[in-house]
């Protein structure tokens, strides 16, 4: 519903342009869908950002990934502001400097949901995706600040096949945004997991520790397959017979 908008073009990290006053822009909501694991993206005047962006710590240069999440959350509103930023799944589980700051963000109770995407949506990648979503009115003094739960949503099976890409159509995506609003746990689907817990995993967000997605496989019965083999065995045992006659009337064979 919107019929304007600002558009800049630069170099987010390094020089954003989106600024009122010599300081960032702050916005209700923040969307993007950066490159992933971004090489080199660190400029030489990073490591002293005038914006304050990198206080958690700062990304490996060879992984820009948390550096967008880093400045998409500078950019929310304290207290009211949303971000929804789709990410690589080493994003969710990498350590180090990565697991460092994914740490900071779960103890300041603004990781809100993770929702895992299928594989194949993107023309420029087949890999799978996820939906990371932090929302700042989980701080104190903002309206989420009891929330303390993380939302995991594994829908890497909500797409419809494509031949060249995957697709998601409406019924997919009203799914996934049902189960955001009601924050219910479905088994094998999505589940709401207590900080303790993530914290006893390392603070990895991996969805698969968080979301079963195991298939019972179908019972075998081994003495009724083992019957059945022996008749089998028994019948080609017959047709080894028949076939050595008829090659003996055709001059074959011994």
């Amino acid at each position: 519903g919107k019929d304007s908008a600002r558009i800049e073009q630069g170099d987010t990290l390094n020089n954003p342009q989106l600024k009122e006053n010599d300081q960032l822009m702050k916005f209700d909501l923040v969307v993007a869908n950066p490159p992933f694991s971004l090489k080199q993206w660190m400029g030489e005047n990073i490591e002293s950002d005038k914006y304050r962006r990198f206080w958690r710590g700062l990304p490996p240069p060879t992984k820009g990934d948390y550096a967008f999440v880093s400045h998409m959350v500078e950019t929310a509103k304290a207290k009211e502001g949303k971000v929804a930023v789709i990410v690589p799944h080493g994003v969710l589980f990498r350590g180090a400097a990565e697991g460092r700051i994914r740490e900071s963000l779960l103890k300041e109770n603004i990781v809100d949901t993770v929702i895992g995407l299928p594989a194949g949506l993107f023309q420029t990648t087949g890999i799978p995706v996820a939906i990371l979503i932090l929302d700042r009115s989980r701080e104190p003094g903002g309206k989420n600040a009891k929330r303390k739960d993380v939302f995991f949503v594994e829908a890497s099976k909500e797409f419809k096949p494509g031949k060249a890409i995957n697709s998601m159509e409406e019924e997919h995506i009203l799914k996934i945004l049902d189960a955001c609003e009601k924050r219910k746990d479905i088994p094998k689907f999505c589940r709401a997991v207590q900080p303790e817990e993530i914290a006893e995993n390392g603070y990895n967000l991996n969805i698969t520790r968080y979301v079963d997605t195991f298939e019972e496989e179908e019972e075998v019965d081994i003495e009724a397959n083992l019957k059945e083999l022996a008749v089998v065995d028994a019948e080609l045992a017959k047709l080894e017979v028949e076939m050595k006659k008829h090659l003996k009337v055709l001059g074959i064979g011994g």
